[in-house]
């Protein structure tokens, strides 16, 4: 559209002003230009039918009505409205209509079909251009249909009619032949009434030229005529125009009305045109354009679908402050943007504000306030939400139901969740998948990996497209079965959806760990290393757990380098541990070396001292070591790496850990020199064991473990003597080595003949109340009947009964022989 009106704004001054809005306690008074026109108070009330005081004949009309007066209180109340409208203009501010009876409003439309209210000359018009409609276009002439009407209808009365009608060809043409009567003259009204009936029927270019004709006839544009024109453009989604057209109206200082901008808006949101929405509420306050609740619901809702939390709650409160009490959407707006800014206790006090104003949640609301509870774990709050909506009949649609089955999971509720899941499936609710993976997830948590896979099968029988989140899922029950084909095959399928994520590599890297897959885990770890994947820290320390294990020290070097820089991970204990540990026998100041690491990560010391003893270097070694045992929980860590080691029949790293260890003057947990005392034994190296036992008894007392450990290696390699010695000694001591050992240690000494030691152990077991198993005290009484000491045997079963021991089938064959 083009017209000097979008393109020329110099010299137009608006002929209209919106005048200011009376308040509601404000009386309006009404000053006519002439005295004829003078309006008198009229007591709008219906007469109380009092017969003793009869109205005047020309109050009775020839035909009465079906209730007393009801055509006065009408006729007065139009030629008030009449004379109000002519002295404020269109603006003005009207009383509301009286209320009327149903009769008085059946009678009501019965005038206006009689042609009471317009005239009947107006309603044959209206009738006679509508009936234009029912015949075939062009067929017949307008100035020819409505030649009976010359010089009877005033400009008014054309008006009525060109109001009056529906079809956009009758406006078009009853307008043309309005046009050439002598009673038209050229208004905004007309016009405006022209421009609303032709975007109703979105005929737009029409309603564009017929805007242009109003301008070159000299009709300046009201706000009316402009609001109209771009509710036009907003009701048939011609945004842009809508918005030069609205930049026109601004430039010409015309001042719009409410409803207008919200009809703007509501358009654009309709399009999620929300960034264009924000710039004309901001406009709009500019103007100074009063806004209603409807406005701010819109806002609101835009402000929150952009992410602009801020902006959202403070327009929330300037409603709320206006004395507009939000919509229950309007809520759900700014409840769910505080909960996806993670600002959770807002979220909760604006739901409660919601439930204290009496407003029910509906079914999205409920599920923004159960997926708060379930990231912030307050499992009973979400299930107390979910039973107020069975009481308020809120309907639970899939994506709760979802939510409720995790939290069930969560609470260990399995059952719970699993009739939820049934329940779902029988309201026909099961269509998305992420609700069978709640379920899948459910019982993987549970152990159950079996039901796992068959809901996932069940997916697959339904049809179900499997997303890049069930991959993962089975690639999990998989790895938990150590299925180490499937997991491959469902670890395929997952990269197939795009680059894997740090934690599915990680399913499979351990998996690959703990079957001692170490060809297979070094190549898939050079895989994802080509393939780009973006490591997280756990998969950083399983890759080089089996660096580590391997001994590819140079592959180890540069994923700590890789490691370093990394901005996310850089700054994590464990890399910087390795870091400081990678070369320490290099660096010039030892202590300073330490004091770098603000606190040390035992995991990496331990995976750095596996990697040095596979490489052999001994130097690395003993200042891992001394780094080690400065920390905490450092010696722990040196007993995992050399149980380990034990474990994977690597002795001699162990023993090379331990030699290390007694040289540099360190103490080694008591589990730990037991473990090697006792390998030492089985491999009957007596010498290195009892060095190991008394360099843990320079420090201390040796504990049950390692003396039981001796005990084992000195019977093993038959020192029998130094195995009772050390037996007697420490039951000197009060230390107990256990039945299974005194077992041990009296059967070798009984099968050696030697029975005087096997009594003496025995009769220390009675003296200082050992405590012994059936298997001890069978072990006791067969030695001490073998030897001869029968009274000896004898107290030694009174003893083992009134210990409260029970006997077995050999305690009495044994009794009886």
């Amino acid at each position: 559209m083009k017209s000097d009106f979008l393109t020329s704004t110099t010299h137009f001054n608006p002929s209209i002003f919106l005048p200011k809005i009376p308040s509601r306690n404000s009386r309006i008074s009404i000053k006519s230009s002439s005295s004829s026109s003078k309006v008198r108070p009229d007591p709008w009330s219906l007469s109380d039918g009092n017969p003793e005081k009869p109205k005047p004949r020309y109050e009775r009309p020839k035909h009465p009505l079906s209730d007393d007066d009801a055509r006065r209180i009408i006729k007065k109340k139009a030629q008030y409205l009449s004379t109000l409208r002519r002295n404020q203009g269109s603006q003005a501010m009207t009383p509301k209509w009286i209320k009327r009876t149903p009769e008085q409003m059946v009678q009501y439309l019965e005038d206006d079909r009689n042609g009471q209210m317009y005239g009947k000359h107006v309603v044959a018009a209206i009738k006679t251009v509508r009936g234009l409609s029912q015949r075939r276009q062009g067929s017949d002439d307008m100035r020819f249909v409505m030649s009976s009407f010359v010089a009877k209808l005033s400009f008014r009365d054309m008006c009525v009619v060109l109001k009056e009608q529906r079809g956009w060809r009758q406006v078009r043409d009853f307008f043309s032949w309005m046009k050439l009567q002598l009673s038209y003259r050229p208004s905004v009204v007309v016009y405006t009434i022209v421009l609303r009936l032709y975007g109703q029927v979105g005929k737009i270019k029409m309603a564009e030229e017929t805007f242009l004709e109003m301008l070159e006839v000299g009709c300046e544009p009201d706000a009316v005529a402009c609001g109209t024109m771009l509710c036009t453009y907003a009701r048939w989604g011609r945004h842009s125009a809508m918005l030069t057209f609205y930049k026109a109206v601004q430039e010409r200082r015309i001042l719009l009305s409410t409803s207008v901008y919200n009809f703007m808006l509501s358009s654009l949101q309709k399009k999620s045109f929300h960034g264009k929405v924000i710039d004309l509420w901001l406009e709009m306050v500019e103007e100074g354009v009063p806004p209603n609740e409807f406005t701010y619901t819109l806002v609101v809702s835009s402000y929150a679908k952009q992410g602009f939390k801020e902006e959202a709650l403070k327009a929330f409160g300037e409603m709320k402050s206006l004395g507009f009490v939000p919509e229950e959407v309007t809520y759900s707006s700014v409840i769910s943007l505080s909960v996806k800014a993670g600002d959770w206790e807002k979220a909760i006090g604006l739901y409660e504000d919601m439930r204290s104003q009496g407003i029910v949640p509906s079914n999205y609301t409920c599920a923004t306030m159960l997926s708060l509870y379930y990231k912030t774990e307050n499992y009973p709050k979400a299930l107390s939400l979910f039973a107020d909506m069975e009481r308020n009949k809120i309907p639970a649609d899939e994506v709760i139901r979802g939510l409720i089955i995790r939290i069930y999971g969560k609470l260990g509720l399995f059952h719970d969740a699993q009739s939820m899941f049934e329940e779902t499936e029988r309201l026909n609710l099961l269509a998305d998948e992420k609700t069978y993976l709640a379920m899948s997830q459910v019982h993987l948590n549970s152990g159950n990996v079996v039901k796992a896979l068959d809901v996932i099968e069940m997916m697959k029988t339904r049809d179900i497209p499997l997303s890049r989140f069930a991959y993962i899922v089975m690639l999990q029950c998989y790895a938990k079965i150590q299925n180490v084909d499937c997991a491959e095959e469902a670890f395929r399928a997952l990269s197939k959806t795009g680059l894997p994520d740090a934690s599915s590599c990680n399913d499979m890297l351990n998996l690959y760990t703990r079957l001692n897959l170490g060809e297979k885990a070094k190549g898939f770890i050079k895989q994802i290393m080509v393939d780009q994947v973006h490591f997280d820290i756990e998969l950083y320390k399983t890759a080089m757990r089996v660096y580590c294990k391997e001994g590819m020290v140079a592959e180890a070097q540069d994923l700590i380098v890789k490691m370093g820089r990394e901005a996310r991970v850089k700054d994590n204990r464990f890399v910087q541990t390795l870091a400081e540990s990678m070369h320490i026998v290099n660096k010039h100041d030892k202590h300073e070396a330490v004091l770098n690491v603000s606190q040390l990560d035992v995991m990496a010391l331990g995976l750095m001292l596996n990697l040095r003893l596979k490489e052999g270097n001994l130097n690395e070694t003993k200042a891992i070591l001394n780094l080690m045992f400065k920390t905490d929980l450092g010696s722990s860590a040196v007993n995992r790496v050399i149980s380990s080691f034990v474990r994977e029949g690597d002795v001699s790293k162990a023993e090379m850990i331990a030699d290390i260890i007694i040289r540099l003057g360190l103490r080694m947990e008591e589990e730990t020199i037991a473990t090697l005392i006792a390998v030492y034994g089985r491999q009957h190296k007596l010498k290195e064991a009892k060095r190991l036992y008394l360099a843990a008894g320079e420090s201390k007392t040796p504990g049950k473990s390692v003396i039981r450990s001796m005990i084992d290696a000195y019977v093993r390699c038959g020192w029998l003597e130094d195995a009772y010695g050390l037996f007697m000694e420490s039951a000197e001591k009060g230390c107990d080595p256990g039945a299974v050992t005194i077992s041990i240690l009296v059967n070798a000494l009984t099968n050696r003949g030697k029975h005087r030691e096997a009594e003496h152990i025995s009769r220390t077991c009675l003296e200082k109340n050992i405590e012994l198993d059936t298997v001890g005290y069978n072990t006791l009484i067969k030695a001490m009947l073998e030897a001869g000491k029968l009274q000896c045997a004898s107290e030694i079963y009174e003893r083992m009964h009134t210990s409260g021991v029970p006997c077995s089938i050999q305690t009495y064959n044994t009794m009886i022989r």
